[in-house]
Parts: C-alpha cells; structure tokens; sequence
C-alpha cells in the first residue's frame, strides 16, 4: 500500500496541530509524534499546510514519470488549469513546449475533460431526477462522503473528475501512450492509481523541481513567439477557482440554486445538513479558494485573491476573443462512476466504554467535558473514541496533564519539611507554602501576587538577583517567630524567577547554644575545683606546720644531706 501522505520525525512532537486542523481525525499519535491513519485519510492536505515545522512528506512520482520519458515510449501529459497561477504562465503552449523539452510527447489542459463533465451535470440538473447534486470533481471531497457522509452519497454527481474524463479521452486518441497527470492536488494520486487510468501523478512541487533540473526557464520561452493553435473557448478553464465550475457553464439550469463551499470543514457543515437542503447545486472544494490553493500549489501564502484573478484573466481572454464553445460529447466514452459506500473498520466503542477513558482523565460528569479541543479533537468523548480505537493516548488531554502535574508539585511542595518561596523578577510572591508562612509567622490569607518585602526581609532575594548568583545555606534569624534558618535561593534566569528553601535550624541551633553554654560552666567548675584542690593543699601543708616552698626546701635538704651520706661512706 502507498502511503501517499506522511510526517517526517525529526521534528514533530506533542504538537496535535495537524490534528486539530484535519477534517477528518484520520491523524493518530504514536509515541508523541503524528502519523497519518491512510484508511482515514481523504488526503486534502490541510495537514500539510498548517505544520508549523513543514514536516509533511508527499510520496512523490517524479522517478517513475522520469523513468517513463526515458523510456521511449509515448508520454503524455494532462495538465490542470491551476497551472497559470503555480507558474505564472498565461500561454499553454509556453508550458507545452517546456514539457517537450523534459520529453513528453504531448501535453494538453485537463480542462477538456472538465468541459465534459460540466456537460455532464447540465443533463442531470436538466433531468430534475435530483433534489440536489453535488459536484465530483474534488477527489478530497469524494473521498470525504464515500467515507463519512453516506446520506450525501445520492447527491454526489455520478461521473468522472475532470481527471479521469480527459484521461479517458487521452486513451482514445493515443491507446498505447502513457499518460501522466500535473496537478497541485495530493488526492489526486490515489484517484490516479486507483482509477488504473494514468501512469503517473507529479505535482506542481514536483514539475518545478525537474525544470529546475534541466535549466528550463518559462520567462525565456514565453519570448519565442508561439502561434495559437485553435480558436475554441473552453469555460471549464475557471475550474481551479471558487464558484469556477459554476461559471464554467454558460447559463443555468432553471430551479436550481448554483452554490459555492470551498474548505473542507465548511464542507463538512453542507455534508451534515445535506438532507435539509433542496434544489441546489453544490460546487464542493476541499481547500479554501478551490485547487490554486492545492496543498502542492507554488503560489505564496496570502495571495490567493491573486491567483484568482491570473485564472479569470486567463480565461476571460479566450472568450473575449470569441469562437466557438460547444462541447461535443463522445458517444463512445462512458464518463459515468458509481461512486461507492466505504466503511470505515474503526472499533466502535461501547458507552462504558467511552465512559471510562473519560474517567480517566478525571471526567466523570458532562461538566467535567470540556471540550477545549487542545488534543486536536472537537469535543472530549470524540478524543475518547480516539483513545479507543488506538489512534490517542490518554496523556494528550493538556488540561487533565496540567492538573495532574500542579497536583503532584503542589503535594510536593506543601509537604516539603522546608518552607518555599517562589517570586519573580518583581519581587512578586508566585507561591509559598504553609511551612514558610510559619517559619516567618505571617498571618495575612491573601498573599500571593503580593510583594514579598510586605512579609519577610528580601535583601537576600534583591542581592541574588542583582548578582545573578545563588545563594546557598545562608544562616539567618527571624525576629518575628524567634526562629533561626538556612537558606538557599536559586536564581531562575530563563523564567526570571526566584526560588527559596528555608530550613528551620531552631532547635540545631539553640542545641549548639546549650552545648557551647553547658561547656563554659564545665570549664567554670573545673577552674573552681582547682582553686579548692590547691586551697585544700595548702592548708594540709599548713596543718604540717610547714608551707608548700618549706616542705620543698626541708626536701632539698635532706636530699643533699643523704647524699652527702652516701659519699662519706
């Protein structure tokens, strides 16, 4: 299976834009990055234009059709008229002859085919069998109601996109060539391939890359001087623009409204009220401002007003300068398609079911649902069924994320043993919690977004942040609680926020002040029994008649006169 649509990894992460921009949800979450549900997918492209990261990859064509015009065979080419916008051309043959010199044989505008199906639906409006009728030339939108919209499958226009109608032309007049479509659309290439009637889909993208290849400049070939080759008027050229396809036929169909819807969602809002609907025409384009806005389009973004105006020029010209507009049908060519239901094989969940993934993000009551659309899905039980079907994660509800996590910092903060501050560069009280306003004993209920210096000293907040350094176990005593602390600030450059730790050293340090105490009277006493030790010593002295110095003289004494003893023997 081709995957025709995809996202590139590098870059693509918890982002769900794409997914709230899709029409369809056919966009699912694996490990926080988006992939593309291809059963889902109607392939408008919406995704691709709305990546904040240009992370889309469109499966391209370009080496096969290259290696068909190398193939010597031949190659055909059938061009969209959005052409004119994408590459600023106003000349058809300008842009034939650049194609022969990338080596097709022939090229011509889709536009003839959708002169055809423009053909088609007059006879089906003229036939009043339909109470409305939808136009087929958008594959997106095609996709779109086989898929979703059932109850609009008898609306839809039982016939061949512009496409496949000129394709099938194009295989009547060359039966052994291969034909190739150039176009903005990405639907297209599935449209293609499962039509089995073309052999290759390049986009405008893909067009401009292989000009850029071979140094072929339309500016320069715009200059040869190209005659024109017939002088028949082909209305169906205003297909790429808003309200083209009704503008394509020359008068209307009594009885009918002929509207316009372009963008899928607005789409979306016609296909859900189909039935509600009566005589009516209805021109449905997937992108706003209908195919020159196709998701491989080349014209800058904000210029499509632009590009409306370069087609309606484009073609005004033609039937400015008159001849002939009757389109001629071919008898042998059946342009008719049946266009069938697709179920979708999507799990459908139960209401438990549902019920409890909605738990699980803590909705337990419709009030508790609220629907913000942050996960890329329209309403809560819609991400339910997401959630049911494997294509989301529970963790892509952010408001439930959020809450879980300022409950888990909360838990952690008012049950840290240390008081915490948090202030901004403004000296602003972002949080504190309950063990700070005791350590400092403040009594005021209502003190967050309040300055802090209205409650503690902030001298320390104010040097760290003037310094730009940290702070760290800075011993300070509070005078209103009576409370001694060690604190550290962190300074927060990035977020210009401050974050203080106290912790309460009271009892360390009154310990320390009983201990130093407690050794100062030791040394006290011990000095005093000193004092009575050598007191009492003194009196034993005197009590033996004799003081401490004559003890020690009568000592020396009798030392010399044993000595003196000893030597006369």
């Amino acid at each position: 299976m081709v995957n025709y649509l995809e996202f590139k990894n590098a870059r693509c992460k918890d982002c769900y834009k794409c997914l709230r921009e899709c029409p369809v949800k056919a966009i699912e979450v694996i490990n926080h990055q988006a992939q593309i549900i291809d059963k889902r997918c109607i392939l408008c492209g919406k995704c691709t234009s709305v990546c904040p990261q240009n992370a889309k990859k469109v499966h391209s064509e370009k080496d096969a059709v290259i290696g068909l015009l190398e193939s010597g065979k031949k190659v055909i080419a059938s061009v969209a008229p959005s052409f004119v916008s994408s590459f600023s051309v106003q000349d058809f043959n300008v842009f034939k002859i650049a194609l022969g010199k990338l080596g097709f044989d022939d090229a011509e505008e889709t536009a003839v085919g959708a002169a055809i199906v423009t053909a088609k639906y007059k006879e089906m409006l003229l036939s009043k069998k339909y109470k409305n009728l939808i136009s087929s030339a958008c594959p997106a939108v095609n996709r779109m109601i086989e898929l979703y919209y059932p109850e609009a499958l008898p609306y839809l226009a039982p016939v061949d996109s512009p496409m496949l109608a000129h394709a099938k032309i194009l295989k009547k007049r060359y039966p052994d060539a291969k034909l190739v479509f150039i176009g903005p659309c990405i639907a297209k290439k599935r449209e293609a391939a499962e039509s089995g009637l073309l052999d290759g889909v390049l986009t405008f993208e893909d067009l401009q890359e292989l000009f850029e290849a071979h140094n072929i400049i339309l500016e320069d070939i715009a200059k040869i001087p190209v005659a024109k080759e017939d002088n028949t008027v082909n209305r169906a050229k205003y297909y790429p623009i808003s309200r083209g396809i009704i503008k394509s036929f020359e008068n209307y169909v009594d009885g009918y409204e002929f509207v316009a819807v372009d963008g899928a969602d607005k789409c979306r809002e016609v296909l859900e009220n189909i039935n509600s609907l009566s005589n009516m025409f209805l021109e449905l384009n997937s992108c706003e401002y209908a195919c020159i806005n196709g998701p491989c389009s080349l014209i800058p973004k904000g210029v499509a007003v632009k590009a409306n105006g370069e087609i309606r020029e484009y073609t005004n010209k033609d039937i400015s300068k008159g001849g002939t507009s009757s389109i001629k049908i071919p008898k042998d060519i059946d342009f008719s398609l049946v266009h069938k239901r697709i179920k979708p094989d999507d799990h459908i969940p139960s209401a438990k079911e549902i019920e409890d993934i909605l738990a699980k993000t803590g909705k337990f009551t419709p009030k508790d649902e609220l629907n913000c659309g942050a996960c890329g899905y329209n309403t809560c039980r819609e991400k339910a069924w997401a959630v049911a079907n494997g294509y989301a994660d529970i963790e892509m509800c952010l408001p439930y994320m959020r809450e879980r996590a300022e409950s888990m910092s909360n838990e952690i903060i008012e049950n840290s043993p240390n008081g915490i501050i948090l202030i901004n560069y403004d000296f602003k009280i972002i949080d504190i919690n309950n063990k700070a306003i005791s350590l400092y004993g403040i009594q005021d209920k209502f003190i967050k977004g309040r300055d802090i210096y209205e409650f503690i000293d902030a001298t320390d907040f104010m040097s760290a942040v003037s310094e730009e350094k940290n702070i760290y176990r800075k011993k300070l005593y509070i005078p209103n609680t009576k409370k001694f602390a060690e604190v550290s600030i962190i300074v927060l450059k990035k977020e210009k926020v401050l974050f203080g730790v106290f912790k309460d050293i009271t009892e360390e340090t009154t310990y320390d002040e009983k201990l130093a105490s407690v050794k100062l009277e030791t040394i006290s006493t011990t000095d005093e029994v000193i004092k009575k030790q050598m007191r009492v010593a003194q009196e034993i002295a005197s009590l033996l008649g004799e003081t401490t110095a004559e003890t020690k003289v009568a000592l020396l004494k009798l030392k010399k006169t044993l000595l003196d003893e000893n030597k006369g023997e």
